[in-house]
């Protein structure tokens, strides 16, 4: 089910089409609301429109007690940082340096999953439209992986030797950050240069996003939000989150508003940015061609192409990504029919946040396309939801309480005890299915992404691990006690006789 929500929700919502204009104010007023309702610290906004940037605005704080954010203030991007790599690799494709349908084995030699057949028929087009089979969960392993050193993407990827894949390569779309670091990998080999040199002097040096880092330590320097992590539906400041490095090249570059507004232009203008040209008109074509189907369960959320996913803002083609890092989130999407674009950036985030983020980045999208648009989904379910593990521990002290007032009452009051199927059906048996659903929530907590779980989900890891475990031990010592209870003998103290003489 954790894994299904983002899946399943992250599509946004359709808009209702309109043919009222909408101004800049009406956005700034649906942000406020949503800010408000959803508890978010601070978001930084940038519109475009052609070839130009027409509003910038910041709102709430960048920082406890700081400063609201303004259009040079550094956020994470996470995954929008996957269509920056997409676009490295349609440069090299370019150039003449990649071909898409060439097997990844070609520019990395050493690259292997479980299966060699599959290993050898994994391309590089794949890896772009999130088809080559790796697990979504092979990539949330690396998201929590913080190695530092210069090789740790390179030794992240040689650890999918031993990974069993569990569906056919190119047979459906599953999402996956591993696919986006092995690209990052496929950029090194064919350009010669570091993944961050190269995004820097072909993206963010001909765009002109002089506030845009591959560096945290970078972009401390200059002025980053502070990033918050939500408990129970509450933001907390995170100022020391570690950074997986090893995954930069699928969601860790920071950027702000405006250099992303450089980026939009680009993209919306045939690849070209005042007087650069970063990718062919056929190129950024390409990249926004949605190929893979995105399903689950059968029903359709879109498709993904390049580093995006493709979908409708009521009758306007939608494309769009969201972001998201354990504390930071982001929503891009692209009228290119409208030749229009925004950008939000939030401060906060929740890995059951993702859809709710990008619900409220959809509708911003659809006031700018001229629509109205559709409640947020789930916007008062998953706050709650989140709320509500609170009640965890709750149900179990006044369940061990309960326990321990009827065995007190057995023990005084052994007339009461039950016995046969009674004491199994509703003393032991039926208290064991409230136990059994809490253990349960241990089990994520006990295979490879509890790193992952931990990072993103705090709130969910902390409640799996304490009240999992104690969910578990309590049924066997529950029912230990409930039988040794009822099978105590009853002892009855008589009055001594007294024999007269």
């Amino acid at each position: 089910m954790l894994a299904l929500i983002p899946q399943m929700f992250s599509k946004p919502a359709q808009s209702k089409s309109t043919s009222s204009s909408t101004s800049y104010g009406d956005i700034d007023a649906y942000i406020e609301e949503q800010m408000q309702r959803l508890n978010i610290p601070g978001v930084s906004l940038a519109i475009v429109e052609d070839d130009q940037i027409v509003h910038l605005r910041g709102f709430g704080q960048a920082r406890p007690g700081g400063e609201t954010p303004t259009p040079q203030t550094p956020f994470f991007i996470g995954s929008l940082t996957k269509s920056m790599t997409a676009l490295a690799v349609m440069q090299l494709v370019e150039a003449g340096k990649i071909e898409m349908d060439a097997p990844v084995q070609r520019y990395l030699p050493w690259f292997r999953v479980a299966d060699p057949q599959a290993s050898a028929r994994i391309t590089v087009r794949h890896l772009l439209n999130q088809t080559s089979s790796l697990p979504t969960s092979s990539g949330e392993i690396q998201m929590a992986d913080f190695d530092d050193s210069s090789n740790a993407t390179e030794r992240q990827a040689r650890a999918l030797s031993t990974l069993m894949l569990t569906r056919p390569v190119g047979s459906a779309f599953e999402y996956s950050n591993a696919n986006y670091n092995l690209l990052g990998l496929i950029i090194e080999a064919a350009s010669g240069e570091s993944y961050a040199d190269y995004i820097q002097k072909h993206i963010f040096t001909p765009l002109e996003m002089s506030h845009s880092y591959t560096s945290l330590s970078v972009a401390k320097q200059n002025g980053l939000a502070m990033g918050h992590r939500y408990w129970f539906a509450i933001p907390f400041v995170a100022p020391n989150t570690p950074v997986p490095n090893g995954s930069l090249p699928s969601g860790q570059i920071i950027s702000c508003s405006e250099d992303v507004a450089h980026y939009m232009i680009a993209l919306l203008n045939g690849g070209r940015y005042g007087n650069a040209q970063i990718l062919s008109e056929e190129g950024i074509a390409e990249m926004h061609r949605g190929v893979a189907d995105d399903s689950v369960m059968g029903i359709s959320l879109g498709q993904y192409g390049m580093g995006w996913f493709v979908d409708e803002s009521g009758k306007t083609k939608l494309v769009w990504h969201s972001g998201t890092t354990p504390d930071f989130g982001a929503f891009i999407a692209l009228l290119p029919e409208q030749k229009k674009g925004l950008v939000l950036l939030f401060n906060a985030n929740h890995h059951w946040f993702t859809p709710v983020l990008s619900d409220f980045g959809a509708g911003a999208a659809a006031l700018l396309a001229g629509d109205q648009p559709n409640p947020i989904r789930f916007v008062g379910v998953i706050p709650w939801m989140l709320r509500g593990l609170l009640f965890i521990p709750l149900i179990q002290i006044v369940g061990v309480a309960a326990t321990l007032r009827l065995l007190r009452r057995w023990h005084h009051e052994p007339e009461r005890r039950p016995s046969g199927g009674r004491l199994w059906r509703r003393y032991i048996l039926l208290p064991l299915i409230p136990n059994l659903l809490i253990a349960s929530t241990l089990i994520p907590m006990l295979g490879k992404t509890r790193g992952y779980l931990m990072l993103y989900m705090p709130d969910y890891s902390w409640i799996a691990l304490l009240c999992g475990s104690f969910a578990g031990i309590w049924m066997f010592l529950r029912t230990g006690l409930i039988i040794r209870t009822t099978r105590q003998k009853v002892t009855t103290n008589f009055a001594p006789r007294i024999q007269g003489s």
